[in-house]
């Protein structure tokens, strides 16, 4: 089963490092955020990746074109390079394409960009910012059980301030962490083919406003329930509170 990435998007509220750098390539551990998610499929045996590119996408080109010098040690024959040496070799078996969907394509064109090269009736997508210690394996038997046509992973958000119910300026009550039961989408999706009649390969075409809406409305889009480590990267501090989750050797995510 193949997995498709969306890698295009500018990453605007990571400016300070996405001037420079696409968001799924900064690196965590020394290892792009991408890269860290695809070991999670990888994990469960889905090793056949689509990355769904748009800015700087050269980058990622250059990076993975490079993927095994980078990432083992290696001897070099110079003038040869069909005879370079591989003295460890990690992450092996991977197939990338690596599809340019547009610079300012929105997520929904960027998905029916890559539909050929997806082949199955049925493949994996998810965001290029945000690792989770999910079980791919109960995903897939969640989604081949409900037999609908799109399956995302639902995750508890994190609320950001404490919420405050008041009347007259009185506070009635004070939750520093409120839950009301609500689930976000935390990407790693399942989808069965029939989603790209809902797509259009232009621009404006988005994923989660429209096509996913109205899948909800026919009864074809199903949740996935995670209770487990999801984090997504959207700023600086997310980014800092991961690299110290790494650091520590406790990054729930490792596989």
């Amino acid at each position: 089963m193949q997995v498709a990435i969306l890698c295009g998007g500018s990453g605007t509220r990571l400016r300070e490092e996405t001037e420079f750098t696409p968001k799924p390539m900064i690196k965590i551990g020394g290892v792009p955020m991408v890269v860290h998610i695809m070991r999670t499929y990888a994990h469960y045996g889905y090793k056949d990746f689509i990355l769904a590119l748009g800015y700087k996408q050269d980058i990622f080109k250059q990076y993975f074109a490079n993927y095994d010098i980078i990432n083992n040690d290696t001897m070099v024959s110079i003038g040869r390079p069909q005879d370079n040496h591989y003295h460890t070799c990690i992450d092996q078996g991977w197939n990338v394409t690596l599809a340019d969907t547009g610079e300012d394509t929105m997520k929904g064109g960027r998905l029916k960009r890559i539909e050929n090269y997806l082949h199955c009736n049925t493949f994996m997508c998810t965001y290029g910012d945000a690792v989770a210690d999910i079980d791919i394996r109960n995903l897939l038997a969640f989604h081949k059980n409900h037999g609908k046509l799109v399956t995302i992973t639902g995750i508890h958000p994190i609320p950001r301030f404490g919420e405050l119910c008041h009347e007259s300026g009185k506070v009635l009550s004070y939750r520093e962490k409120p839950d009301d039961g609500c689930l976000m989408n935390g990407g790693f999706m399942i989808m069965n083919r029939g989603i790209f009649d809902y797509l259009t390969p232009d621009e404006w075409c988005d994923l989660e406003i429209g096509p996913l809406e109205l899948l909800a409305a026919k009864e074809e889009l199903m949740v996935y329930h995670h209770k487990g480590f999801w984090k997504c990267m959207d700023n600086l501090k997310e980014m800092s509170e991961l690299q110290q989750m790494w650091d520590s050797g406790k990054a729930p995510w490792r596989v």
